[in-house]
């Protein structure tokens, strides 16, 4: 019961925060350097080149998120199953 309980606690934890941070990311407009045209990509070496490629990188971090959730709902199933 405990491992079922702290898988309860953990999805809750994890998809709370994925909803909060997942999306927070650094508005790069406001760099000097940042090209507004759609569709253009910054140029490398560049502060807004940075900004963008650290804001990729922070929503994959949190998509990470849902693997751990998915380990620890295979340790809780095989766990169970033992017990049965």
């Amino acid at each position: 019961m405990a491992l079922v309980g702290a898988f309860i606690g953990i999805a809750i934890l994890l998809g709370v925060g994925t909803q909060i941070l997942g999306n927070s990311v650094q508005d790069c407009t406001n760099l000097n350097d940042y090209v507004v045209a759609d569709g253009a990509t910054q140029a490398d070496g560049t502060w807004a080149a940075q900004c963008q490629e650290n804001n990729k990188q922070t929503q994959n971090a949190y998509s990470l998120l849902l693997i751990v959730l998915i380990v620890v709902a295979a340790v809780v199933i095989l766990t169970v199953i033992k017990l049965l």
